[in-house]
């Protein structure tokens, strides 16, 4: 089936359409070339490719690929905060770029339903001027269901596609996809057809020839890509530096199904919100077993939801009881099924674990499954959550004991058979860290892609492209990371990233002082207030010591031969008082004075 596009999509009574969503239907009768565009009508310049974000990080995935007047997204991420990041809630893109040229933006094409591909939808889409959307079903469910959330924002433009259609937008993209196997459902890889080359986007994917309430990749479709040629392939490299091929969710499900056999107690079961093939896998053994299912977690119960009402997710009548529910039968027949396998302070395994779950209390012989790998940083909470629940005498699986998760990221050797898979003539790694592209940079060529046809381009890169050459400009795209903090949106920069920094390193140190405006002079003591610096309580001498100081360099500020300048005495205070801490201490609080002058 193929999708052509004039204005956005077929015109709705009361639908008001803007220059901006003006799609060119691709014209076969035209005067074309053997790849069905029509040369005479496309401006004589070169294909770019253009990452913003996910190469330097987990996280963020965003590109945009531009020819002549046309521009078309793949993929709106988010990424979560780093260690040094105190009060960010999200990470996002930057799109300064893509809003100059928003007129030109001509759909969005979302590879499957992970925040890391999603999650900067509600931040993005409407400052880029509302294009429209195109994803499969289940993703495009989960992406409306989020934006309930945003409640104040407009609605979105959303359109449903099949993995077997071709969707032609603007003068310039032929797009087809191809189904690839991760660990969410309607996952799909996409093939740009461009009059320079076709450029094939792998989305995150595995491959599993046996897998669970799935069918494997479309090999087929990968081939016959492949025989038409393939200019440039972008390829997860998340599973990079793991050797040997990916898990298969039968295996995970054999493992599964040994755990519920030999346990004689309740069974609970985290893994992420989103892993629906997982709590699938634990609905098909609880029905086995004669267990009923309860489901807590919030962004578990919607998306599990919407699994049912799409048919991702196949449940007996009466398997599935309420969580208040679940302790009326006896605990050899109880599943529970929540989030909290990352050990998140205010997620379901954690409540349970800390004795605060209004329903479930932790026993002895309980057995709990953690079926999720641990996301980097996450090692401590984890680690301490399993220690909370080993105190309560509960037995615990985790992935490191045996093979009950498998990543969504394809390892070593089904990174290189999708590069022989596909056949590019150039090769990109792209969704990882520096040294997982490299690594997949060395696995493509240890395949045959000649080395100075491998690109290794960073977030903001031009990667321009003729149908022989590859090169990465000089001029970049700004690709800073936007920080999104409560309501605001990238109204938290460097400065007070740093300040937020310094406070949770040395804490704050506050003077208040009462100035005389005409002998400037201090009335009474100075005011202190500290906090994450020191006790005032037990340092009575330094703060002696430091109001002698303020004194000092007050009075000395204010002489009557000087103008009384509260911002003079400000700096002074600030600069003076802030050396003579770190002296006394070797800590450099943030100095705040405030001066009241009377």
């Amino acid at each position: 089936m193929i999708k052509q596009f004039h204005s956005g999509r077929p015109p709705r009574k009361g639908r008001r359409h803007s220059p901006h969503k003006r799609q060119i239907r691709w014209n076969p009768s035209a005067q074309t070339s053997g790849d069905g565009f029509d040369k005479s009508r496309l401006p004589r310049e070169n294909l770019k490719v253009v990452p913003l974000g996910g190469l330097e990080e987990i996280g963020r995935n965003m590109c945009f690929i531009e020819y002549g007047d046309d521009i078309i997204i793949i993929d709106m991420g988010l990424q979560f905060p780093e260690e040094g990041m105190p009060g960010i809630d999200y990470i996002i893109p930057n799109i300064s770029y893509l809003k100059e040229h928003k007129d030109r933006i001509r759909g969005v094409i979302i590879t499957h339903a992970h925040l890391d591909h999603i999650g900067a939808i509600p931040y993005l889409i409407h400052e880029l001027g509302n294009p429209t959307i195109f994803t499969m079903p289940l993703t495009r469910a989960i992406i409306l269901r989020r934006q309930e959330d945003f409640k104040h924002l407009p609605p979105i433009d959303i359109e449903t596609i099949k993995s077997d259609e071709v969707l032609n937008l603007g003068s310039s993209f032929r797009i087809e996809f191809f189904h690839v196997n991760h660990n969410i459902p309607d996952t799909i890889g996409v093939a740009v057809k461009t009059p320079v080359g076709t450029v094939v986007h792998t989305a995150d994917f595995k491959f599993d020839n046996n897998p669970v309430g799935d069918k494997p990749a479309d090999y087929a479709k990968m081939a016959h890509l492949s025989s038409e040629g393939v200019l440039l392939l972008l390829s997860d490299s998340t599973g990079a530096e793991r050797p040997g091929h990916s898990i298969s969710e039968k295996t995970i499900q054999e493992n599964l199904e040994d755990i519920f056999e030999h346990s004689d107690g309740r069974i609970i079961a985290a893994t992420f919100g989103s892993l629906i093939s997982r709590i699938q896998q634990l609905i098909v053994l609880a029905e086995k077993f004669d267990r009923r299912v309860a489901i807590d977690g919030y962004s578990m119960k919607a998306n599990v939801a919407i699994g049912q009402e799409l048919g991702y997710i196949k449940i007996k009548k009466g398997t599935l009881v309420d969580i208040d529910q679940i302790s009326d039968y006896p605990e050899n027949r109880q599943l529970i099924c929540c989030t909290g396998a990352q050990g998140e302070s205010n997620a379901v395994l954690m409540r349970i674990a800390q004795k605060e779950h209004r329903f479930i209390r932790l026993e002895k012989g309980d057995t709990v499954i953690f079926s999720s790998s641990v996301v980097p940083g996450n090692e401590r909470t984890v680690q301490s959550l399993k220690d909370i629940i080993y105190r309560q005498g509960a037995n615990v699986y985790h992935y490191q004991m045996m093979d009950i998760h498998a990543g969504g990221h394809a390892q070593a050797e089904d990174l290189k058979m999708m590069i022989n898979l596909i056949r590019p003539k150039f090769f990109m790694p792209i969704h990882g860290n520096y040294f997982l592209l490299k690594l997949h940079a060395n696995l493509a060529e240890s395949v045959g892609i000649p080395p100075e046809n491998v690109i290794i381009a960073g977030n903001g890169n031009i990667v321009e492209l003729t149908k022989d050459k590859a090169t990465i400009l000089k001029k970049t795209i700004p690709a800073s990371y936007v920080m999104v903090d409560g309501l605001g949106v990238g109204d938290v920069g460097e400065v007070v990233l740093r300040d937020r920094q310094m406070l949770s390193q040395d804490g704050i140190f506050v003077i208040i002082a009462i100035i005389d405006s005409k002998s400037g002079k201090i009335i009474g003591s100075p005011d202190i207030i500290s906090r994450g610096f020191i006790y005032l309580r037990e340092n009575q001498e330094l703060l002696k010591e430091a109001r002698h100081k303020i004194r000092e360099i007050v009075e000395h500020s204010s002489t009557p031969e000087m103008t009384l300048d509260p911002d003079y005495i400000k700096n002074s205070l600030r600069d003076k008082i802030g050396q003579f801490l770190f002296t006394k201490t070797e800590r450099r609080p943030m100095v705040l004075p405030v001066i009241i002058k009377v």
